[in-house]
């Protein structure tokens, strides 16, 4: 697609849906990121047999190859249609939504891989409210793309990015909680059912979970991988966490706001990490950190 001719007596700053133009390089690199990213996602969730891969961080590329692509598309076109500016800024809130799905998902692999009495069962729960959130922040981006006044859908995808940063901010916190109880020995409660032992001879991990289906197992695993995996997701999670307090303030201060209107802030704060999240996802990957028996397993 060319660039198309600027309207006459174009105003950069009144014209523009996002008050400036957004830089053609950069919506490049975060296409070729994104692209990449998700084309491996989708490679790891065959090789590895984690089809709900494709329902959540793939899918979360996708989303952010649609905004990024959008994005370019306004770059061409000095910002002034208003669809590119809808896709973009639907698909960048919306699409996190998948990664974090998949990031709660991979927690939950880890926990289930030790021993269950230094965690609490509510975490189970933290999926619900991204089903939650994605709703609403779907609806809000129908209604401030559909309508006249775009405030009061503003306003309720606010609402559904709050949610969900208090959800992810509460969700470490108790994982946080774990790994001191793990580290530390100090159990919530007994649990008969799974029995723990560390080896200081040797550099692995034995479980042994009673109530996998098909007989007990004894789940071997290397704490080297297991912490990789752990750091991965920290990193992964501090990114969404400092991606969400963004997109909060930028709600916040509305559609014609300072903030919106600064391209490095959307650049650094909501591109980088979100890229950074998933890209470090492809990395220190759960296929490969964890043993598969621990993937497969029932409990």
């Amino acid at each position: 697609m060319a660039p198309s001719a600027p309207p006459p007596n174009y105003n950069v700053q009144t014209d523009s849906a996002y008050h400036y133009i957004p830089t053609k390089s950069i919506c490049i690199i975060f296409l070729v990121l994104f692209g990449l990213s998700g084309l491996i996602h989708a490679f790891q969730a065959f090789y590895f047999r984690m089809r709900w891969l494709l329902a959540t961080a793939f899918l979360a590329c996708i989303g952010e190859t649609a905004g990024w692509g959008a994005r370019y598309w306004s770059s061409l076109t000095y910002g002034t249609p208003s669809a590119p500016f809808t896709i973009q800024i639907c698909t960048t809130i919306i699409s996190p939504t998948f990664l974090l799905a998949a990031m709660l998902t991979t927690v939950k692999n880890i926990l289930k891989s030790m021993k269950t009495s230094y965690w609490e069962t509510k975490m189970h729960d933290k999926r619900i409210d991204d089903i939650v959130c994605l709703v609403v922040q779907a609806l809000g981006g129908g209604w401030a793309s559909g309508a006249k006044d775009p405030r009061p859908g503003a306003d309720m995808m606010l609402g559904g990015i709050i949610l969900q940063l208090v959800a992810l901010i509460t969700f470490n916190i108790l994982g946080a909680e774990f790994l001191w109880r793990f580290y530390n020995e100090k159990p919530l409660k007994e649990a008969p059912s799974v029995t723990y032992s560390r080896s200081s001879s040797t550099s692995n991990v034995s479980l042994k979970h009673s109530n996998v289906e098909k007989g007990n197992l004894n789940l071997i695993y290397s704490p080297k991988r297991l912490q990789a995996l752990i750091i991965g997701v920290v990193i992964s999670n501090i990114c969404l966490i400092i991606r969400g307090i963004y997109r909060t303030a930028e709600l916040s201060d509305g559609f014609n706001g300072r903030i919106i209107s600064t391209e490095i802030y959307f650049n650094l704060f909501d591109g980088a990490m979100v890229a950074l999240a998933t890209l470090t996802l492809n990395i220190m990957h759960p296929g490969y950190l964890l043993p598969r028996e621990i993937l497969d397993a029932k409990y």
